[in-house]
């Protein structure tokens, strides 16, 4: 029973914020307190920045978001996600909830149902969309950005930026990240440049996570019961068994006991929770690991499953499946086993059976049907979804992943499986950081199912369980802006908006915010300033005359006025006061506006607008004295873009030239390059095939260990000429970008390029796989970025036939795996 005072807050609560209170009900579970508060200050009409563990439940705020855009005729709805994989699947979820006709999904090479009132899509399309001022953005109230911590990557994180900083003011913004240590600074700037924006941080986790060391056969506690995690202390039987295999001198005696130990039969597997069987350091000289097969043997033991193991290598993940196949491991009943069969003969239905063999699908399917898999970017898109099916619904017990697995896919597990601590990062073995600990194990525990999730991580020689127990303790970490102002955003903020106001737009961005936190304050009030000054033009508009230009001169003979009566001076200059002084009357007698009957109305609009300019020019001051990093740099890219040609003009009076026109829609890495490339026409005689393989080379980023590979195999002829114009025209802007200190823009990498000319022109997937030396998922992710290349191509082209050549290498390039999906 609850008291009269609980009863009459909750009367209220359903009072002020009907709307969560009907949304609250349909949920499966009762909504957690951060989700509540976010809901509520959704109804209240502020935005918000949710901050919460993985799998703590953030996206029933987005989804609270869409409700409330659904009860108001008209309105949309955005939900935004950084990669296609999570768009896809999110989609599928709203479908269920709204209806296909109310759904639309836009991934660039997907487009479905485009002007719904609810659209999922990549971040890159809604940037997209407002550079292009399109019409899908009419009656747009909410967008929602998953996963927004994304706004750190290198790469792809200054598209959000971008789209938080050009958003209506009358949208607001639901902010879904992970948690970070700086949460309030990153709510602060939301604030500023967004207007009211609520920050919700939660630290807890629906499920509580137990956190384990495998140490043998052995599921021993990270940390010590009775301290708990809120102590950090680390169990100190770890400790102990660090203290004696630490040592690099072991004694030959103790050597003899670990090789005799090794033929020792094992015992039970024990609980994690009981029966503590401790591993005595007089029996270790080594920790020999148990191999996969005997962890999932031991998890499966233990009711532990389903789980996923990160490794963080897709050879890895491979090789792993491999193992546990070839030891017999089989975790499925009959009825599961045929019921995997069913799915995943009806998701593969539509390809071809050469293929199928390529794919190595037999063996696939057969390792699906034992409850294994492997989950990595190498794998057919299609065969990843398939996975993800499987083991949301608890037929695939064991997934062998990489920490893609760990951005944002909906697939928990009962535990999650380190088996290292740490990774390659492309140039040397680096230990993970908390955020990755954090978002990794972040995916033990299934809400409605489990009590508690477990993260288990394996006992290496090397290990410190200090440092594994300060990454478990720490559930934060920093975000870090990476925008940068690139040739495309420079041509869309100049059209748009004007050089001055563009530099106001980036001085907002969040990069000079943790730069310099008082400039975006300073930037928001010029911005407002400059809306109030333009109000006053409006009202001082004159139907005789150019208003403005009259009260200058009126403001102009006051200010010598005022200097006349106050300083006579000498003779010459009192003289030469008093010409100007009547030279100014006998203009203002002459001026239109003068004999206007609204004259002194429109003055005093006019007074209001020179004095607010002036405090305006004076936060302008202020603002160039400042930091100004970011605007610096876009003015260095402003200077490359006048080099060569993108824009004409001087100072604010900056204009697109024809070649800056088709800039705005060229998105990518490269994209003075391209643009300059169809300026001078150099893929002009390029057949469709020859095409694809030139997109290959601006699109394809190649592994570290491609980078010293030489040219052979390319193809011949036409190609091969375009080719070496379009390396000389890159040298050229290399070396112009090094004179103007600006960041360089890497080679073509044309690793790709035989094998997309193969593909185009109808090759098979086994040949082109071959040529392409890579994995089938590699070629599909790379065959996209190509595909989404040649669009920008058949629709910015100037010349028609080259317009055409892009559109039929478009359609060689996207058939056969490259288009296909499960679900």
């Amino acid at each position: 029973m609850s008291s009269p005072a609980e009863r009459y807050a909750a009367a209220r609560a359903a009072a002020e914020h009907p709307h969560t209170q009907a949304f609250a009900a349909r949920q499966r579970f009762a909504l957690d307190p951060f989700q509540v508060d976010a809901c509520y200050a959704l109804e209240r009409g502020r935005s918000v920045l949710v901050a919460a563990p993985t799998g703590a439940g953030k996206t029933i705020v987005g989804e609270f978001a869409i409700h409330l855009a659904m009860q108001t005729a008209g309105d949309k709805a955005f939900y935004t996600t950084p990669m296609k994989a999570l768009s896809n699947q999110k989609f599928r979820e709203l479908v269920d909830v709204y209806g296909a006709d109310q759904v639309g999904l836009l991934t660039g090479d997907t487009n479905i149902n485009g002007n719904a009132r609810i659209v999922v899509m990549t971040t890159e399309v809604l940037r997209n969309m407002l550079y292009a001022d399109s019409d899908a953005l009419r009656g747009l109230r909410y967008v929602i950005m998953d996963e927004v911590h994304y706004l750190a990557d290198r790469f792809r994180g200054p598209v959000w930026e971008e789209v938080i900083l050009h958003l209506p003011e009358q949208v607001r913004l639901v902010s879904l990240s992970a948690t970070v240590s700086n949460a309030e600074e990153f709510g602060d700037w939301l604030d500023t440049v967004r207007g009211d924006t609520d920050v919700i941080v939660s630290e807890l986790r629906p499920v509580p996570l137990e956190q384990h060391v495998l140490v043998r056969d052995d599921l021993l506690p990270l940390f010590d019961e009775r301290a708990g995690i809120a102590t950090a202390q680390v169990n100190q039987e770890l400790l102990r068994i660090r203290s004696f295999t630490g040592s690099r001198h072991e004694s030959n005696r103790r050597a003899q006991e670990h090789r005799s130990s090794r033929h020792a039969g094992r015992e039970a597997h024990r609980a994690p929770r009981g029966g503590k069987r401790p591993v005595r350091p007089s029996n270790m000289g080594r920790v020999e690991r148990m191999d996969r097969p005997e962890v999932v043997r031991l998890l499966e033991r233990a009711n532990l499953l389903p789980a996923i193991f990160f490794i963080f290598s897709r050879v890895g993940c491979d090789a792993a499946v491999q193992q546990v196949r070839r030891s017999g491991v089989r975790l499925t009943t009959q009825e599961e086993r045929t019921l995997i069969r069913e799915i995943v003969t009806d998701r593969t239905r539509a390809l071809q059976d050469e293929d199928l063999d390529v794919l190595g699908f037999w063996q696939w399917r057969d390792d699906l049907e034992r409850g294994v898999a492997a989950h990595h970017a190498g794998m057919l898109p299609a065969f990843k979804e398939v996975v993800e099916e499987l083991f949301q619904r608890k037929l695939v017990k064991a997934v062998f992943a990489t920490e893609t697995l760990a951005l944002g896919i909906n697939m928990p597990a009962r535990t999650v499986v380190l088996e290292k601590m740490e990774k390659f990062n492309g140039e040397a073995r680096v230990a993970i950081t908390s955020g990755e600990y954090t978002q990794l194990t972040g995916r033990a525990g299934r809400r409605g199912i489990d009590i508690e999730g477990h993260a288990v991580v394996q006992w290496t020689e090397s290990m410190d369980p200090q440092a594994v127990a300060a990454l478990a303790s720490r559930r934060t970490y920093p975000l870090n802006s990476s925008f940068r102002p690139t040739y495309n955003m420079a041509v869309n903020l100049i059209d748009r908006f004007g050089r001055a106001r563009a530099r106001e737009i980036l001085e907002s961005s969040f990069a000079q915010f943790q730069a310099d936190r008082s400039v975006v304050g300073l930037a928001r009030k010029v911005r407002e300033a400059e809306e109030s000054l333009s109000g006053y033009r409006d009202a001082m508009t004159c139907e005789h005359g150019d208003f403005l230009e009259y009260a200058a001169m009126r403001r102009e003979l006051s200010d010598l006025e005022k200097k006349d009566r106050r300083d006579a001076g000498g003779r010459a200059a009192r003289d030469k006061r008093l010409k100007k002084i009547q030279g100014l009357r006998t203009r203002m007698r002459r001026h239109a506006c003068h004999s206007c009957p609204d004259r002194e109305a429109h003055a005093r609009w006019a007074e209001r607008y020179f004095s607010l300019k002036r405090d305006t020019d004076r936060i302008r001051r202020q603002i160039e004295t400042r930091t100004g990093t970011v605007a610096r740099i876009f003015d260095r890219v402003i200077d490359v873009l006048q080099v060569v040609g993108y824009l004409d003009g001087e100072g604010d009076r900056l204009s697109l030239t024809d070649a800056g026109r088709t800039m705005r829609r060229i998105y990518g890495e490269r994209d003075l390059l391209v643009a300059e490339s169809l300026r001078q026409g150099l893929w002009r005689t390029l057949d469709a095939p020859s095409l694809a393989a030139m997109a290959s080379c601006l699109v394809y980023e190649p592994r570290r260990d491609e980078q010293n590979m030489g040219e052979r195999g390319l193809p011949r002829g036409a190609f091969r000429i375009a080719y070496d114009a379009t390396t000389r025209l890159w040298a050229e802007l290399d070396d112009l970008e090094h004179d103007y200190s600006l960041p360089r823009t890497e080679p073509l990498a044309p690793g790709l390029a035989a094998a997309m000319h193969a593909w185009a022109r109808g090759g098979s997937l086994d040949r082109v796989l071959i040529d392409a030396d890579m994995a089938a998922g590699d070629f599909v992710r790379w065959a996209k970025q190509t595909i989404d290349l040649l669009d920008q191509l058949s629709i910015v082209a100037e010349d028609g036939d080259l317009a055409r050549t892009a559109r039929r290498a478009l359609d060689g390039v996207r058939r056969g795996i490259v288009v296909y999906t499960a679900v």
